[in-house]
């Protein structure tokens, strides 16, 4: 019988194509019972990956923050049980929006204790509400529904009374000129503001973003130390981070 995580990758890989399947459609291309098709569902819905209906079971919206959790979920989830490496027990760390970043916070509840995380995603604050004991600072601003993060000025006045070793952050793109880029304008602005109080910052990201570029540069190429992404890099594009002092691990 596959592993649980090979399933789950499996059911995301087939809803992908299909966007919507039958239990038993999902039993018969998996090899397993019905039953257990039903058990990895109901932990896909709490992850929030997928949705129940009428014994089928249906991808999330991709516009929704929760639907981008399941496109290459194998690959980022890897990425962030990487990036969970880099932090230890009763450490303090800052972790930004985005599918990789909520799959980081994820495995820290699984594999760390006595975390306190400070975030402008009310997504990945609720994301682990249920499965941690970790102290989880919100920080304030305008709320933007879609990607369910905080945004605007009252975010760099709420994050300038912390200061943490290590930032997490996802990207749109990458450039060589430009560096990590994003498409939101009040996105990146957040993002700027948060790595002025770190020593750190750390970008988690799956290797297609490397083919695309966002409109809005985040100019942090000096404060960028480290980048975790898969292992279908481009030989070109890891020369290039590399070039630019940033140290790249494969997942």
């Amino acid at each position: 019988m596959r592993r649980k995580e090979d399933r789950t990758n499996q059911i995301l890989e087939l809803l992908i194509k299909e966007k919507k399947l039958e239990v038993a459609e999902l039993s018969a291309h998996l090899g397993v019972s019905q039953v257990t098709v039903r058990k990895d569902l109901d932990a896909m819905e709490a992850q929030g990956l997928i949705t129940r209906e009428h014994g089928s079971a249906v991808l999330v919206n991709t516009d929704d923050i929760k639907g981008r959790l399941a496109y290459h979920y194998e690959a980022k989830r890897k990425i962030a049980l990487r990036a969970a490496e880099l932090v230890n027990d009763g450490d303090t760390v800052m972790i930004e929006s985005g599918s990789c970043c909520a799959l980081l916070a994820a495995a820290l509840t699984e594999l760390r204790s006595g975390i306190t995380l400070i975030t402008n995603s009310a997504f990945i604050a609720d994301y682990i509400r249920r499965s941690s004991d970790f102290q989880i600072i919100l920080l304030g601003g305008i709320y933007q529904q879609d990607a369910q993060v905080m945004v605007g000025p009252m975010v760099r006045q709420c994050v300038e009374n912390f200061w943490v070793d290590r930032f997490f952050i996802g990207v749109d793109g990458w450039s060589t000129r430009a560096g990590f880029t994003n498409q939101d304008q009040l996105r990146a602005q957040a993002v700027r503001d948060m790595a002025c109080q770190t020593d750190q910052v750390i970008v988690l990201t799956e290797s297609e973003k490397f083919s695309r570029h966002g409109t809005v540069p985040l100019n942090l190429k000096d404060q960028i130390k480290i980048v975790i992404t898969d292992h279908k890099i481009e030989e070109k594009t890891f020369n290039e981070l590399t070039a630019f002092g940033i140290e790249v691990f494969i997942s």
